[in-house]
């Protein structure tokens, strides 16, 4: 079935996946597919007292790495300036904590890490 499904669709079940797997760790979806003109946030989620931006990525095969793998500096940027701009629009960005997460999703398994990458 997966090998019948574009590129979004397999992204779309791959946030859904993120998403639930989060929430089962005490995690409160406040916002999904956030977009700006720098680029879009695809979870945005409260942990306790931090605001969390997420990047999901998911592949069908490792041949070529892993998700987690694919996510480059231009990514991070883009994800980085999208969260700005989400706490700026609420006035929230110097009254919350907040950190850069990233989930990989591949058929078998959910790979998780926490504090990703900074915007310093």
């Amino acid at each position: 079935m997966l090998g019948t499904l574009n590129k979004k669709q397999l992204g779309a079940i791959a946030e859904e996946k993120a998403c639930a797997f989060l929430q089962k760790k005490g995690f409160c979806l406040l916002d999904r597919n956030y977009h700006t003109a720098f680029g879009e946030v695809d979870l945005i989620m409260k942990d306790k007292d931090e605001i969390v931006f997420i990047e999901v990525r998911s592949r069908s095969y490792t041949t070529f790495g892993t998700a987690i793998d694919s996510i480059n500096k231009t990514k991070q940027q883009k994800v980085i300036k999208s969260a700005v701009h989400y706490l700026q629009k609420r006035k929230w960005l110097d009254k919350v904590n907040y950190r850069f997460d990233v989930v990989g999703c591949s058929p078998t398994i959910i790979e998780w890490i926490k504090n990703a990458f900074s915007p310093r």
